[in-house]
Order: C-alpha cells, then sequence, then structure tokens
C-alpha cells in the first residue's frame, strides 16, 4: 500500500441530452484530474448518462418517456463506453470509481464500477435497494457486489447514497478491511440539508470505518433544472444537497469541501492515518465482540433462474443412457 495516495472528487454537470455527452465529460474530467497527480478519480451516482432526476418530481403516471429515454441512454457492460473508461484509467494510472444507469436487458439499476490503474474492471455492483422514489426506476442488487477489492491505490469499497444509512451494508465493507472507502450521491437534489446529512454520514462512516472516504455528488446547471420540471415550486427540490469531500479517518475534512458549482477537488491521504485510527479503535478487530454480535453475509448472486437436471453438456446418447439408469433405479 502506498504510503500517500492523491484522490480527486468530481462534482460536474451530466449531459441530459445524450450519453456520449455525459461520458465525453467523465473522460475529459479523468484527464484533468490525472494533469494534478490523482491516482483516485470517483464520479457521483448514476452519473452516465445522468442521474434520473424526473422521478423525484414527476408523478409515476408522467415519468414513462424519460423513463424510456433512460432507458435508450442507459450503459450495458462491458460496452463502448466502459472500454473508454477503462481505456482512460488505464492511460491515466488512475484508480476509477464511476456510478452508471446499467442496463440488464428489460431492467435498470444503480450500478457502481471500479476500474484499476491497469484498466481491468475490478468490481460491479448495484445498489442493494433504491430509495424511496428510485424503486420505481432500478431493479435492487444482491450481496455479492458488498465487496472491498484490491486495487493500485489500496483496497477499496463503494456504497451508493443511502446504501450509507444501512449498517450491515457498511459493516459488510467495514469486516472486508477497506482503506478507502469511494461513496457518491447524486447532488442537486432536496435541498441543503441533504448536504448536510451527507457530511455527517462521510464523517461517520470514516471514523466507524477507519478508513478514508472520497465522496463526489452530481451538480445541475439552472438551465438544466429548467428543463426537467417547468414549476419553480418544483425546482426547489432540485437544487443544493451536495458535498463532494474527502474525509480523514479521524473525520476531519482533508480540504474544504464542494457544496456547489462545479469542480475537482484534490487531496492528499496520508494512509499511516488509518494506523493511527485503528490502534484506538478497530471496530472490525479489537473493539469488536464476534462473539456476542456478528454479521452474515450471503454472498450467492441473486438469479431469476436456477435450472437443475440434465444439460445440454450432454451427448443424446448419455442423456438416453442416464434416463435407462434413473428408470432402473
Amino acid at each position: 500500500m502506498p504510503k500517500t495516495v492523491r484522490a480527486a472528487a468530481v462534482q460536474i454537470a451530466p449531459d441530459l441530452t445524450s450519453r456520449a455527452g455525459t461520458v465525453e465529460r467523465v473522460l475529459n474530467a479523468i484527464a484533468e484530474a490525472a494533469d494534478k497527480g490523482a491516482e483516485l478519480i470517483v464520479f457521483p451516482e448514476t452519473f452516465v448518462p445522468w442521474y434520473p432526476y424526473f422521478s423525484f418530481v414527476l408523478p409515476p403516471v408522467q415519468q414513462g418517456p424519460e423513463h424510456l429515454r433512460l432507458y435508450e441512454e442507459a450503459v450495458t457492460v462491458p460496452s463502448a463506453e466502459t472500454r473508454a473508461v477503462a481505456d482512460a484509467a488505464r492511460k491515466r494510472n488512475a484508480v476509477v470509481v464511476l456510478g452508471v444507469n446499467e442496463r440488464d436487458r428489460g431492467s435498470l439499476y444503480n450500478t457502481q464500477l471500479i476500474f484499476d490503474a491497469n484498466g481491468s474492471v475490478k468490481l460491479k455492483r448495484r445498489k442493494i435497494t433504491p430509495t424511496y422514489h428510485e424503486r420505481m426506476i432500478w431493479g435492487q442488487g444482491d450481496g455479492a457486489g458488498l465487496k472491498v477489492v484490491d486495487t493500485a491505490v489500496g483496497r477499496v469499497g463503494a456504497l451508493a447514497c443511502w446504501e450509507h444509512y444501512n449498517p450491515l451494508a457498511r459493516y459488510t465493507l467495514m469486516a472486508q478491511h477497506e482503506e478507502i472507502h469511494a461513496s457518491h450521491f447524486p447532488g442537486s437534489l432536496v435541498g441543503p440539508i441533504f448536504g448536510e446529512q451527507i457530511e455527517v454520514t462521510m464523517r461517520h462512516h470514516a471514523l466507524e470505518s477507519g478508513c478514508f472516504v472520497v465522496n463526489a455528488t452530481g451538480w445541475l446547471s439552472d438551465d438544466q433544472i429548467a428543463s426537467i420540471h417547468p414549476d419553480p415550486a418544483l425546482q426547489k427540490g432540485l437544487r443544493d444537497g451536495c458535498m463532494t469531500c474527502i474525509i480523514t479517518p479521524e473525520g476531519r475534512h482533508v480540504v474544504p469541501p464542494l457544496t456547489s458549482g462545479e469542480g475537482i477537488l484534490i487531496g492528499d491521504l496520508d494512509m499511516r492515518l488509518i494506523t493511527k485510527r485503528k490502534r484506538m479503535m478497530d471496530s472490525v478487530g479489537h473493539y469488536a465482540r464476534p462473539e456476542l454480535l456478528h454479521l452474515v453475509h450471503d454472498t450467492r448472486p441473486a438469479r431469476a433462474l436456477e435450472q437443475v437436471g440434465l444439460t445440454g453438456d450432454f451427448s443424446d446418447a448419455e442423456q438416453d443412457k442416464l434416463f435407462e439408469e434413473a428408470q432402473d433405479a
């Protein structure tokens, strides 16, 4: 593990008109952050093609056209878009954490992708429980994605938005000894209180896990907000709520947070602070009581269909023989 990691948390607006436009912004931000020495670059929640802001201000009966448009612009994994990000990560020798709307045939998912510095996809995970209005948009993830992965910058775990209010999900990553926690929220949502809540949540997780937290939230311009809904009263629900920040294991900001406008936070993570924190309080080690309280994590992927019995791996003659043996038994 390197002693110091330079991290970048990106707060920029998506292109609400096309997946290609947003991917271009991702690639430009990777280049800009890498030019500043960033070895880890974190983007906002479902940034590609865009977070479904419409679902927060439109009633379900009016969401159809925008939901279908999101289907058309969503990302498949792998795809040309994921390969472009992988190539950028490899060329810039940076670990990239990107939120996407993933399309898997007839369903969309809130998916987090971790690209290692060599361009490989180290993790694809789906948000386990979409929040409130999001349940009209996305399916649910499973326990298979609650995983910490080894990367060029250390052991990295990731959760999205209100998954951080599921203490068992957080503890699953803590128990796998994450060193850097990559997180993201939509930004430009709910109002100022959302940003305040994000800050409390990120600082608490850093303290409890004894890890660094790199959190990115998105941003919408006034014109983008007006394009989502014309009613000024409802537009209030699409403002503020930004808290792009980098937090130490001691719960402190590495640099001042970004709460409005576009920008890229750059901060140096002194990895020695992890041991400094954990020697005092290791919540999954010397400060744990597993004989009293422990977590059971189901790592099996959830499948709609599990086929058992004979398969096409057997020839017709072999299947006939097996059938005859079963009949004689």
